[in-house]
């Protein structure tokens, strides 16, 4: 009963206090290397949580880690981490959020899938399939040049009112990923398309924020009987509503007829691996590799060139419009090659806007040696591409909306090795192609037939955006009016 009083208790303090600082002191040992990577000065036990910005908190969260994060800054740390030691960077560090999600072996899609033979196959599927059914190529353009015109007549239903354009854009981009999985398109005012943005969007903020935070850092928590299925209710629903897709798509599907979309060409590749437990191509896989694409695919546009408000560079990209395409020809990606300035602004705005700061997480497979720095195998660290787009020594303005970072004295446009939007390396965002098709086609679609304004009173949209995942516009209202009926 000693041990009860206050001065019992003093020995079992003292001795607890020294076990936890033995226990942190044996964690930090990887850093005590000369050639570590510099970093702010951690405190015992509370690591780097007392420099967590609560202004900025998703930013700052990663810094509330048990094992060090290192973080890659600039164009040459980038090219030399994510390209020359590509083969040691490749993989992700287990996210217990995910794992309880049924992110497993075999069913891991692409995008979360650890780095090996499971990648390798499902990345060149991927790739070799988008390419087949179109991508970058005129038969996709064919798709995206039709879904703009519905887009934009979407705009003309709301000539001259202020609108939100974020729910029309999601739509539209939407109907883009499924022309690619099931060949189909869905009507704006759809049931069910709005549900499965609605609930997509849910699936966004259940990833992001202070809670996931916690159940990743204390993934005991993930145990109690019904709390992670309270916290990640949308990304279930999401996952039910694609699977009814994927059964219907399947219901239509003829084994003996070329496939008709990316969901034929996988169920090809089921019935080819039967009898092979170690194959990656599974129904359940098919489901996860589909969620990829749309969660991936639908905002990253919406976030960026095709997301229209007033600028000054409105009426010169006009201008060059007309000259090249005229107000009737709808615009092709052949014309990007003829308007140099049009270009320039679609790549400044995605240079701007940096939709995607950081790559996800990624953990070292091998010691990898960065600019004289040594980071030991099996550390976690995340590319920063903010750094790049925004690094003072590349860009002349690098804190301003400015397309003449990508004109040359003559006006012909060029392109900055700085400028990676889209990740470089093995990693490298797979949809690069339908992405940069999307931007052009919907961007010069809008522009061509409308002119944007402010409505009153409505304050200029703010360059902050909204992190989530992705860095989102924050809302604004905007005004479209027909160019062939005035102002």
């Amino acid at each position: 009963m000693e041990l009860l009083t206050g001065t019992g208790l003093w020995p079992v303090a003292i001795f607890t206090v020294i076990f936890i600082l033995l226990v942190d002191l044996m964690h930090r040992r990887q850093r005590w290397s000369s050639r570590y990577p510099p970093g702010p000065m951690p405190w015992p036990v509370l690591d780097n949580l007392l420099q967590v910005d609560l202004d900025n908190l998703p930013y700052s969260l990663y810094k509330m880690a048990w094992k060090p994060v290192v973080v890659i800054n600039g164009l040459e740390a980038m090219q030399e981490v994510l390209v020359t030691h590509g083969e040691d960077t490749a993989d992700h560090p287990p996210v217990p959020i995910f794992e309880y999600l049924h992110v497993k072996p075999r069913c891991q899609g692409v995008v979360l899938a650890s780095y090996g033979p499971e990648w390798r196959q499902q990345r060149r599927f991927s790739v070799s399939t988008l390419h087949n059914f179109g991508l970058g190529k005129k038969s996709q353009e064919e798709w995206v040049t039709k879904e703009a015109g519905h887009f934009c007549d979407a705009f003309t239903a709301h000539a001259g009112w202020s609108i939100n354009t974020d729910t029309m854009l999601d739509k539209a981009v939407c109907n883009v990923i499924a022309s690619v999985i099931f060949a189909r398109r869905f009507e704006y005012e759809d049931p069910y398309l709005i549900r499965m943005l609605k609930v997509l969007e849910e699936t966004r903020t259940e990833f992001s924020g202070f809670i996931p935070e916690v159940l990743n850092m204390f993934p005991i928590l993930l145990r109690i009987p019904g709390l992670a299925d309270k916290v990640f209710q949308g990304q279930k629903s999401f996952m039910a509503i694609l699977d009814n897709l994927l059964t219907e798509n399947r219901m239509t599907w003829d084994p003996s007829q070329p496939p008709r979309n990316l969901t034929d060409a996988f169920l090809a590749e089921i019935e080819k691996a039967k009898g092979n437990p170690e194959s990656s191509f599974n129904d359940e896989n098919l489901c996860v590799m589909v969620g990829d694409l749309f969660i991936a695919g639908v905002r990253p546009e919406e976030n960026t060139g095709v997301h229209p408000a007033p600028h000054p560079s409105e009426g010169r990209v006009q201008q060059e419009m007309d000259e090249v395409m005229g107000q009737v020809q709808y615009p092709e990606m052949a014309d990007q090659a003829r308007m140099p300035y049009t270009n320039a602004v679609i790549h400044e705005v995605q240079r701007f806007a940096h939709i995607a700061p950081f790559n996800l997480p990624r953990i070292t497979s091998g010691d990898t040696e960065v600019q004289n720095f040594l980071i030991p195998k099996g550390t976690n660290f995340i590319p920063n591409q903010l750094s790049m787009l925004k690094d003072e020594t590349v860009w002349e303005k690098p804190l301003c909306f400015h397309p003449e970072h990508f004109l040359d004295a003559q006006g012909l446009f060029v392109k900055h090795e700085a400028f990676m939007p889209f990740s470089a390396g093995r990693r490298a965002c797979l949809g690069e192609p339908l992405a940069r098709m999307e931007l052009f086609l919907f961007f010069t679609c809008l522009l061509q037939r409308f002119s944007f304004s402010l409505p009153n009173g409505q304050p200029r949209p703010s360059d902050h955006g909204i992190f989530a995942v992705l860095l989102a516009p924050s809302p604004y209202q905007i005004c479209a009016v027909r160019r062939d009926q005035g102002h």
